[in-house]
C-alpha cells in the first residue's frame, strides 16, 4: 500500500514507529528465513530501523526468531534502546578476529558494517574497514546467507538521458571510498569462490530516513538559505522503510558467485525541481543555486528491484513533503551530510 495518505511523522517516535512497521511482504520474508538474524555493523544509521523491521515482522509472523545485533555501539543509547524492543545487542570490535569469532552462529547474516564520512583524512581505516573486513567476515560466515550492503559509488557517472546504471554496468569507482567498496564486493566474490559464501550485494543510492539523506540536505540549505550545487544534477533516493524492506526480502537472491542488486527509487529526481519545490513547501525564497547541472550523474537503475518487489511505498514527491515538514518543525537531524554533490570522490 502506498503511504500517500499517512501524515508526515512530527517526532521521532512517530518516525521510529513508521519506519518499522511491518507489512505482509515483509512478515512473509522472515518466515522463510529459517532461524536466526544477525546484523553485523548495526550501530550504524539503517541498524536499529532494520532490526526493528526485523523484529516486529518476526513477532506478527508467530517465529521464535531471534534478532542479534553486532556493533562497536559508541553510543550506550543505541544498544538501551534496541534491548528495550527485546532485540539483542553485542558490542564488538568485528576487526578483532577472536571477538569476530565469539559472535554467535546465523543462518541469516546482513552485513551493514563500512566506513564513508572522513574516508580521505583515514584511507587505511577506509580499506580495513571496507576491503577486509568483508573478507574476515564472509570467512567466518561461510555457511549462511549474506544480504551485504553495497552503494552505487562503484558506478561510473553515468549520462543522465541513461537514466542510470544497472547491474551490468561496469564497475568504475571513482575516489578510494568507492574503490574500497568495491573492494568489499571483490572480496564476497573471493570467499564464494573459495568458501562458498552465499552473498547479494546490495548497490543502495541515498536511503533518506528524515533525520538524514540527500533530500534532507537540499532542504537544509533551502531552509537556511545557503547556496544549492548544481554541479551532480540528479539523484535518487528511496524511502529507508522501502529499502529495509528490500534487505529483508534480499535473502532469497543470496547466491555463490553473489548476485548484485540495485535499490533506490524509481524517480531521476533533479536536485533545482527538488529545491523549487521545497522551498515552496517551506515557504522560503526562491533557493540560491551555484554551479550548473553535468550531462552525468550517480544515479542507479533499480529496475529490477522493482521488478521483483514492487513500487517503493513512499514516492519522491511524498517524501519531499515529510522531509519539508520535518526541517520545518527543526525535528532532530544525524548532521551526517550525504555529500551527494561530491563529483571527485572525495569524502
Amino acid at each position: 500500500m502506498l503511504l500517500n495518505t499517512i501524515d508526515a511523522p512530527r517526532s521521532e517516535a512517530e518516525l521510529d514507529e513508521l519506519l518499522s512497521a511491518p507489512t505482509p511482504e515483509t512478515v512473509e520474508a522472515v518466515s522463510r528465513l529459517e532461524g536466526d538474524l544477525l546484523l553485523l555493523g548495526a550501530g550504524g544509521k539503517m541498524g536499529s530501523s532494520l532490526a526493528r523491521l526485523a523484529k516486529r515482522s518476526i513477532e506478527v509472523a508467530g517465529l521464535g526468531h531471534r534478532v542479534i545485533c553486532v556493533s562497536r555501539f559508541g553510543s550506550g543509547d543505541v544498544a538501551a534502546k534496541l534491548r528495550d524492543d527485546d532485540i539483542e545487542t553485542i558490542s564488538a570490535d568485528l576487526l578483532d578476529r577472536e571477538q569476530l569469532a565469539a559472535v554467535p552462529d546465523a543462518p541469516n547474516v546482513v552485513y551493514l558494517a563500512g566506513f564513508k564520512f572522513g574516508a580521505s583524512a583515514a584511507p587505511h581505516r577506509t580499506w580495513a574497514l571496507n576491503a577486509l573486513l568483508p573478507a574476515l567476515v564472509a570467512e567466518r560466515f561461510s555457511d549462511a546467507r549474506v544480504v551485504a550492503l553495497s552503494t552505487g559509488n562503484v558506478y561510473p557517472q553515468v549520462p543522465v538521458a541513461a537514466g542510470g546504471a544497472t547491474e551490468h554496468t561496469p564497475p568504475a569507482p571513482v575516489g578510494e571510498y568507492a574503490q574500497s567498496c568495491l573492494a568489499r564486493e571483490r572480496m564476497f566474490e573471493y570467499m564464494a569462490e573459495t568458501h562458498g559464501t552465499r552473498s547479494v550485494l546490495i548497490r543502495l543510492n541515498y536511503a533518506t530516513d528524515l533525520r538524514y539523506g540527500v533530500l534532507v540536505d537540499v532542504a537544509g540549505k533551502v531552509f537556511r538559505g545557503e547556496p544549492v550545487d548544481l554541479t551532480m544534477g540528479w539523484i535518487n533516493t528511496i524511502w529507508q522503510g522501502d529499502a529495509n524492506a528490500v534487505l529483508l526480502r534480499a535473502f532469497e537472491l543470496a547466491a555463490a558467485p553473489p548476485d548484485i542488486l540495485n535499490v533506490t527509487g524509481p524517480e531521476l529526481i533533479s536536485v533545482r525541481e527538488a529545491a523549487l519545490e521545497l522551498a515552496s513547501l517551506l515557504g522560503r525564497p526562491e533557493p540560491l543555486f551555484t554551479g550548473s547541472e553535468a550531462e552525468t550523474a550517480l544515479l542507479n537503475d533499480a529496475g529490477r528491484c522493482l521488478q521483483l518487489y514492487g513500487a517503493p511505498r513512499v514516492p519522491a514527491k511524498r517524501l519531499l513533503e515529510w522531509t519539508a515538514a520535518w526541517v520545518a518543525d527543526d525535528l532532530p537531524t544525524l548532521g551526517k551530510p550525504t555529500h551527494f554533490e561530491t563529483r571527485d570522490g572525495r569524502f
